[in-house]
């Protein structure tokens, strides 16, 4: 997902009618309001992508667009894959507002389930951790399987859960450190080459009050090798 909006981020939800972590869910979640984030491309995304030589690149869990929006305008061809309709058709609109719509496919995927075809040269998933039941460890692993050779995958994700989100009716997703992400993608030896492993500290907003304050998220980026 891309870099949270100013306002809120990940703001409480108003349905707990629909399963979480579902396609009703999300669409739910987005409806709630007219922007969840903040447009932007994610800090971590732009600061590892920005050396790499554009060519075909994979965005799961796009939500409304931004760094889809940002890898278009750096001159990639990009897949961009959120299991909500209504993220999607705000990225759709984002994107052709930036001009590079005819530069990004859209893909309604709920992961679990279906991934896109194809191999990319960079394959990007930026906080992919929704509620429920979700296999997010077997969905990174099929999408370092779609890096072609000579291509990264890279993977942001929090680092625990910020505080104003300790919802108890919501099953909370694992948050793995950098080196725990490195062993589930079971990576085979002497195919791919660790670039990055570490965890970072970045400002977020508080949903409760607005002010900004350190929260921790890791990344990992990884290259398979030619």
């Amino acid at each position: 997902m891309p870099e949270e909006a100013a306002s809120a981020e990940h703001t409480d939800h108003a349905s707990h009618a629909v399963p979480e972590g579902g396609e009703e869910y999300w669409d739910s979640r987005y409806r709630e309001s007219d922007r969840v984030w903040s447009g932007n491309a994610n800090a971590v995304l732009v600061r590892e992508a920005e050396g790499l030589t554009p060519g075909r690149a994979l965005d799961l869990g796009c939500g409304e667009g931004g760094d889809a929006v940002w890898l278009a305008r750096q001159g990639w061809r990009v897949t961009a894959t959120d299991i909500s309709g209504v993220a999607l058709e705000r990225a759709r609109a984002h994107a052709e507002e930036a001009g590079v719509g005819d530069r990004v496919d859209w893909q309604r995927h709920d992961l679990a389930r279906s991934f896109p075809d194809g191999e990319f040269d960079l394959v990007s998933a930026c906080f992919l951790h929704t509620y429920g039941d979700f296999p997010r460890e077997r969905v990174l692993r099929r999408a370092a399987a779609a890096v072609a050779p000579g291509g990264v995958l890279l993977v942001v994700g929090h680092a625990g859960l910020p505080s104003g989100h300790d919802h108890p009716d919501h099953a909370v997703p694992p948050f793995p450190t950098p080196d725990e992400v490195v062993a589930q993608l079971e990576l085979p030896e002497g195919e791919w080459e660790v670039l990055l492993a570490e965890e970072h500290e970045r400002l977020r907003t508080r949903p409760d009050d607005g002010r900004p304050e350190p929260h921790a998220d890791n990344a990992v980026k990884v290259l398979r090798l030619p």
